[in-house]
């Protein structure tokens, strides 16, 4: 779908052409998982609105046995309408689970996992601090003992991925940017951000030593900046505010100097990565997936989705500074974000090319269509 056809589009071709675009750039990853079975852990989320319906829509193609998808999520948002519309796929099992509770009992035997299963908004996690540090800590301990037993049980799991973030990093000194998987990170333990980034943190020594110790295929994702269909325009990071502002024909509210900068890599970029990971990564690695380019401030990044939604929509507001109700906002909200990624590239033959002008018209068509959610 090139940009030129925005207007006569609906959030339907969006999300056709981004799950076109994502099947395309994995059949041979697909194919080797065919007629295997993948286990989603929180797949109801925004990574899994796409992550799972790749899965759906390459199983449609017929191109081999399909995927069986089972996805454990504890729906305390509810089974959202993408997922609902998919009920009834005999190759798709929805299961009632905390990842944090025992795994339930059952004949499945998966051949891969993904743990995707833990808040990621910033306002959401930290009202939610020990939630937050559970699931990061004590469901991964689940799922990675249940991928160890399977191992000695006769029954080897072929590929495990784990979510972690490009928040691992904290707020990096200035010659560290771009960051490398290797940069060690400047992150405070205590602070309002700690729950999510130091369980993450921790989260990834699990997997590290899990790999290590009994020779399994775990690996890391490292998100920087993911965005576009599937994130809730409730979910309250920046670009969700914006289109939320737009939507409800306010001004743009930038709640920040204007001056922090980041890189946004649009989500059919990122599943792409994400499959490539499970599939090709190294066990005990982590791998960046992001979008090295552009770099750009909070105030740019503003005022081009102000006038994309001008362009597109007869927007006519302005961006204006304001400040948030929370006391602890920007509370150690990084400076600069912005990946290295020569290692996805090299080892993964990962190379995003939707560009972020294109992206956001994207996302702006989808939020267009989905103005209501729940708190995310």
């Amino acid at each position: 779908m090139h940009s030129t056809t925005l207007a006569t589009a609906s959030a339907a071709d969006v999300v056709g052409a981004d799950l076109d675009y994502i099947v395309d750039r994995l059949r041979t990853d697909f194919t080797a998982m065919s007629g295997k079975r993948l286990l989603i852990v929180g797949g109801a989320g925004f990574l899994g609105h796409y992550m799972v319906q790749a899965v759906l829509h390459w199983n449609m193609q017929d191109f081999g046995p399909p995927i069986d998808l089972t996805i454990y999520d504890n729906w305390i948002r509810g089974v959202p309408d993408w997922l609902k519309h998919r009920e009834g796929d005999r190759n798709l099992h929805l299961v009632t689970h905390n990842i944090i509770d025992p795994l339930p009992q059952s004949e499945a035997i998966f051949d891969y996992i993904v743990h995707a299963a833990s808040i990621a908004s910033p306002i959401y996690y930290r009202q939610y601090p020990i939630e937050t540090m559970d699931a990061n800590v004590e469901g991964l301990r689940r799922l990675l003992d249940y991928t160890r037993d399977a191992s000695a049980q006769g029954h080897p799991v072929s590929g495990f991925l784990f979510f972690s973030t490009s928040e691992i990093y904290g707020d990096p000194t200035p010659e560290n940017i771009p960051t490398p998987e290797t940069y060690r990170g400047n992150v405070s333990c205590t602070g309002p951000r700690a729950c999510y980034d130091e369980s993450k943190r921790y989260g990834e020594t699990l997997c590290v030593n899990f790999a290590r110790q009994y020779g399994l295929p775990i690996t890391v994702a490292r998100p920087f900046n993911n965005y576009g269909p599937g994130l809730k325009i409730t979910d309250r990071r920046v670009l969700p505010d914006f289109a939320r502002d737009i939507f409800d024909g306010r001004d743009v509210h930038l709640l920040s100097s204007g001056s922090p900068t980041r890189t946004f890599c649009y989500v059919a970029d990122a599943v792409v990565g994400y499959y490539r990971i499970l599939m090709r990564g190294r066990p005990g690695e982590a791998y960046n997936i992001g979008n090295p380019t552009p770099e750009v401030t909070m105030l740019d990044l503003a005022r081009k989705v102000a006038a994309i939604a001008a362009e597109e929509f007869g927007y006519s507001g302005q961006v204006i500074f304001s400040e948030s109700s929370d006391r602890e906002y920007l509370t150690d909200n990084p400076n600069r974000r912005c990946p290295v990624i020569d290692k996805a590239r090299s080892e993964l033959d990962f190379e995003p090319s939707i560009d972020l002008d294109e992206g956001l018209r994207r996302s702006l068509l989808w939020y267009s269509e989905n103005r209501v959610a729940e708190d995310a």
